[in-house]
């Protein structure tokens, strides 16, 4: 199911079912104080449409105020709204499907979506980041021998297949990065990892170039996300979890609070009250690269 996904595209009885003057815009439009130009973008899949206002060049994006206008942002939510319910709608389908050749009882459904979205936050639009919006998605396991819960436990779309494997009664292959989940199924406050592990790229264009000041484009961001924590390192010169990490590479760090910060308005990774949490999430960051890179 491909929405919800620009263009924002629904039959209008989906729109109906949300009101544009209520919708939220987002409560922070900045970027966040200390974090560095890394990790923001251009959003240049949404300013490809020719109803978006264009931006005279980076710096009006960052610098906080709205550049897009409010009634813009509320359309694009309100049309983001719409689109979800439509594709939410597609899913009831199916599950009406099963439901009509008498497989609930016997079926296991997983819904996934492969990224979050970006809706004026941090004055970004889009996916294309290591932040909150950006990675944190939806992800719903439903079998039919075990009661329904919620929980915040920390979870990876590498999880998926071994949890889908123990639920079948399959032996889970050895060799996976992936934890079931089954445990956290069975009881909403457990977990089965410390953290999930995100990445994105800044690549080798002349707009990010001429943006960031660098004469090589090739960077790559890893992003850990404890339970409280989000701890990214921004690496150059084309690194990635395969090669060696070396110290030098490291160009931009971020670490932001959900617990003071949901909104992700200060990078405190330089901050002394966070100097330990800083040391311990970096040492969790570099074990995580070696053990890629000892798999290659």
């Amino acid at each position: 199911i491909s929405k919800p996904h620009l263009p924002f595209v629904a039959p209008k009885k989906y729109w109906d079912l949300h009101k544009r003057d209520e919708m939220p815009v987002a409560p922070f439009q900045q970027k966040a104080r200390n974090g560095p130009e890394l990790a923001y973008h251009r959003a240049s899949e949404l300013y490809a449409y020719s109803d978006i206002p264009s931006l005279a060049s980076f710096s009006d994006q960052k610098g906080g105020g709205l550049d897009i206008p409010l009634d813009k942002q509320k359309e694009l939510i309100h049309g983001y709204h719409a689109a979800t319910s439509y594709a939410d709608a597609q899913v009831g389908m199916l599950l009406r499907a099963l439901d009509s050749l008498g497989l609930r009882e016997n079926t296991i459904v997983v819904l996934w979506g492969d990224h979050g979205w970006h809706l004026g936050d941090h004055n970004l639009w889009c996916k294309h980041t290591n932040f909150e919006q950006a990675t944190h998605s939806p992800l719903l396991v439903s079998d039919p021998r075990i009661k329904p819960s919620r929980t915040t436990s920390v979870t990876e779309f590498i999880d998926v297949f071994p949890t889908i494997c123990e639920l079948a009664g399959v032996a889970v292959p050895a060799h996976l990065d992936g934890k079931s989940l089954v445990p956290v199924m069975k009881n909403p406050d457990s977990k089965v990892k410390e953290f999930a592990v995100s990445q994105y790229p800044r690549t080798h264009n002349a707009m990010e170039i001429e943006r960031l000041g660098y004469s090589d484009g090739e960077f790559m961001g890893y992003s850990i996300r404890t339970d409280r924590y989000r701890f990214t390192l921004w690496m150059k010169d084309g690194f990635r979890s395969d090669k060696p990490f070396k110290n030098d590479l490291v160009v931009a760090t971020e670490l932001y609070d959900y617990d003071k910060d949901p909104n992700e308005t200060v990078n405190v990774v330089d901050e002394k009250e966070y100097s330990s949490v800083s040391k311990q999430l970096r040492e969790q960051m570099l074990r995580f690269l070696k053990s890629q890179a000892s798999k290659n």
